[in-house]
C-alpha cells in the first residue's frame, strides 16, 4: 500500500498569516487608491497578455496561431482587463461624488425593478454594438431600495478586515482572477487563490498582474489539490470561502467526505459554517423558438449554438448542454443540418478537462448510436433524446456532447410555456440558459416571449445571445438564481463581479442581434455588430480579440480602425 504523503502546511499558514496582518490595510485604503491600483494594474494585464495566452494554449494542446487560441484571448486576459475597467468605472464615479449606479439606469416595469448595467461606456456602445444587460431585482424591491443599497462597502457599511479563500477553477483562466476581484473590491477582503491543479501553469501570470497586491500583504497564491483546499477552509485564519468548480467541492467542504456526511446535510449540522459563495455549473439550456427564418438566419444560429457548445470543448459550466427546439417546426430539421455541418467544418481539438474521456463515453454508452462530428468520440450529437431522465439531460457532462429535446407545441405560445417548464423543473442548476427568437416572433408574441424571460429561473439569460457573455462584462452579477441553500446547493448561492455592487439581484437578462450587420437591418435587429468574434466560425476572432484585449487595457480613438477592421473581416 502505497503511503500518502504528509500534507505540507507551512507555506499556507505563511500565506495565511501575511493575509491577516494586510487584511486591515486593505479596509483602510481609501477609494482613490483603490482606483490607481486598478490603473497600475492595467498595463501588467496587456504587457503580460501573449504570454498567458500562450501557457493557456500550449496546455490545452494547440499552438497561438490556431484558431481555437480567440478563447483563450478572450477567456483570460480581455475578459480580465474588462473587468478592471468596469470596477475602476463606477469606482470613479463614486469617488467624484456620483451615485454607483447612474439614477435613469434604475427603472420600473410593471411589477419588476430592472437596472441598465451595460452598455455602460461609449466604448461598450461602439464594440459591442447592439448589445445589452439588464439587471432583475428580486420580486418586492424598490427603485430606491436598489439605489441605496449598491456599492455598500464605500458608501458607509464596509465590513470588517476579512480572509477570504478563493478556490480556484481549473478551466477559464480569468475566473480566479476575476474572483480575487470580487472579493477585494466589492467585498472587502483580502484572498487567498488556491490555484486548481488544471491550470496551476497560470499562477505566475496572476503573481505578475496582482504584483502590487501581494506585496502589500492583500493576496496570496498557493498551490495544491482537494487536502490543501480542505485545509485552507477550516483553517482559523481563514473567513469565508468562494469556490467555483462542483457540488461535491462544496459538499465535501461543508458536510465532510465520511459515513456522517449525509446525515449531517440531512440534519443541517455542517462542519464548516463560514460564509460561503459558489458558482457550481448544471445542465445549461439553449431554447429555440419557432419562427420564419432565412437561410443565412440558420448558418448564423448554427454557428451561435456550436460556439456554446464547442468554446473550450465544451468545459464551461454553461457550455449547451441540451437544445429545446420544437418538434412540429419545419426548421428544426434544418438547423439540426446546419449544426452538423458548421461541426464538421472545424479544426480538430482535444477534451483536455480530467475525466472528459470517461463522461462522453456514459453518454455513447447510452446512446450507440450517437453522431460524432469532431473526430473519434468527440463532438457528440444526439438528436431525438425520448427519455428525459437521459444521462445528458441529468448530469453535467462537461465536454463536447450535445443533446437534442423536441417538445410539443402548435403555436409559439405553447411550446415556449412548455420549454420553460422544462428547462425549470427537469433540468439541474440554475446558472445560464440561452433563449434564441428572432424579432418577427417577438413581436408578434410579445406576452408569450416576455413570460418566458420572466419566467426562466437562471442567474443570466441571454437573448439570442450565449448566457456565458454575462461572465465575460463585469457590470453584470455572476451566478446561479436564488434559492438555493448549503443543503441542496444546485448551481450555488450569491453573485461576483457585479461592478455596481447591486444587492438584491434575481438575475441578469442579455440580450444581442438576432442577425449581424448588415443584415440585421432588415431582420429587425439593427446594430453595427459583425459576426461575433467569440464565434468559433470567426476567420479572425485571434486577431480581433487581440487587439480588442489591448484596446480595453488602454482604450484609445487611434487604435479603434484597428480592432473594426479585424472584426469586419471576420
Amino acid at each position: 500500500m502505497t503511503a500518502v504523503p504528509a500534507l505540507e502546511t507551512a507555506e499556507l499558514d505563511r500565506a495565511v498569516a501575511a493575509l491577516r496582518d494586510g487584511a486591515r490595510s486593505w479596509t483602510r485604503t481609501p477609494i482613490g487608491e483603490r482606483v490607481a491600483l486598478l490603473d497600475r494594474m492595467m498595463p501588467r494585464i496587456a504587457d503580460g497578455a501573449a504570454a498567458m495566452v500562450d501557457a493557456a494554449a500550449a496546455a490545452k494542446g494547440y499552438g497561438t496561431d490556431s484558431p481555437w487560441a480567440a478563447e483563450d484571448w478572450i477567456g483570460a486576459p480581455w475578459a480580465l482587463a474588462q473587468t478592471c475597467g468596469a470596477y475602476r468605472h463606477v469606482l470613479r464615479r463614486i469617488a467624484e461624488g456620483g451615485e454607483p449606479v447612474e439614477p435613469e439606469a434604475v427603472r420600473r416595469s410593471g411589477d419588476r425593478v430592472l437596472v441598465d448595467v451595460f452598455p455602460a461606456t461609449v466604448w461598450d456602445s461602439l464594440l459591442l454594438n447592439g448589445f445589452t444587460a439588464q439587471v432583475w431585482a428580486l420580486p418586492g424591491t424598490t427603485v430606491d431600495r436598489v439605489r441605496d443599497r449598491a456599492a455598500g462597502e464605500y458608501r458607509g457599511r464596509a465590513g470588517d478586515p476579512a480572509v477570504a479563500l478563493v478556490l480556484g477553477a481549473g478551466n477559464v483562466a480569468a475566473i480566479t482572477a476575476l474572483d480575487i476581484l470580487h472579493k477585494l473590491f466589492v467585498e472587502g477582503q483580502v484572498v487567498i487563490a488556491k490555484m486548481n491543479p488544471v491550470n496551476a501553469y497560470l499562477r505566475p501570470h496572476f503573481e505578475r498582474v496582482f504584483a502590487e497586491f501581494t506585496e502589500r500583504g492583500w493576496v496570496r497564491f498557493v498551490d495544491g489539490g482537494a487536502a490543501e483546499g480542505a485545509y485552507l477552509a477550516r483553517h482559523d485564519g481563514v473567513d469565508t470561502i468562494h469556490v467555483t468548480g462542483s457540488d461535491r467541492t462544496h459538499d465535501a467542504i461543508v458536510w465532510g467526505t465520511d459515513e456522517r456526511a449525509e446525515a449531517r446535510r440531512r440534519d443541517d449540522t455542517p462542519l464548516n459554517t463560514k460564509p460561503f459563495s459558489s458558482e457550481l455549473g448544471g445542465v445549461s439550456p439553449c431554447i429555440v423558438a419557432p419562427g420564419r427564418w432565412s437561410a443565412a438566419d440558420f448558418r448564423f444560429q448554427a454557428e451561435h449554438i456550436v460556439t456554446s457548445k464547442m468554446n473550450n470543448s465544451g468545459h464551461n459550466c454553461v457550455a449547451s448542454q441540451i437544445l429545446v427546439l420544437p418538434r412540429d417546426w419545419e426548421g428544426t430539421e434544418r438547423l439540426l443540418d446546419e449544426i452538423r455541418r458548421v461541426w464538421r467544418a472545424l479544426p480538430a481539438r482535444t477534451d483536455y478537462y480530467p475525466g472528459a474521456r470517461r463522461r462522453l463515453g456514459a453518454v455513447l454508452d447510452a446512446h450507440p448510436g450517437a453522431e460524432t462530428h469532431a473526430g473519434g468520440d468527440r463532438g457528440v450529437l444526439v438528436p431525438d433524446i425520448g427519455d428525459h431522465d437521459d444521462v445528458l439531460v441529468t448530469d453535467e457532462v462537461f465536454g463536447s456532447a450535445l443533446g437534442v429535446v423536441r417538445l410539443p407545441g402548435d403555436t409559439v405560445d405553447a411550446f415556449l410555456g412548455r420549454a420553460v417548464d422544462f428547462a425549470n423543473d427537469r433540468l439541474p442548476g440554475t446558472l445560464g440558459a440561452t433563449l434564441i427568437v428572432d424579432p418577427r416572433t417577438q413581436r408578434s408574441h410579445r406576452v408569450a416571449v416576455d413570460s418566458a424571460i420572466e419566467n426562466l429561473r437562471y442567474g443570466t439569460l441571454g437573448v439570442n445571445c450565449w448566457s456565458a457573455i454575462g461572465f465575460l462584462l463585469g457590470h453584470t452579477p455572476w451566478g446561479a438564481h436564488p434559492g438555493h441553500t448549503r443543503q441542496d446547493i444546485g448551481s450555488g448561492v450569491g453573485f461576483v463581479h457585479n461592478a455596481l455592487m447591486l444587492e438584491d439581484v434575481e438575475k441578469t437578462v442579455l440580450r444581442a442581434p438576432f442577425a449581424p450587420a448588415p443584415r440585421g437591418l432588415f431582420t429587425g435587429s439593427p446594430s453595427l455588430s459583425p459576426r461575433p468574434p467569440y464565434f468559433v466560425t470567426n476567420r479572425t476572432a485571434r486577431t480581433t480579440l487581440e487587439r480588442l484585449t489591448r484596446f480595453t487595457a488602454a482604450p484609445s480613438v487611434s487604435r479603434l480602425p484597428a480592432v473594426f477592421a479585424s472584426a469586419l473581416r471576420g
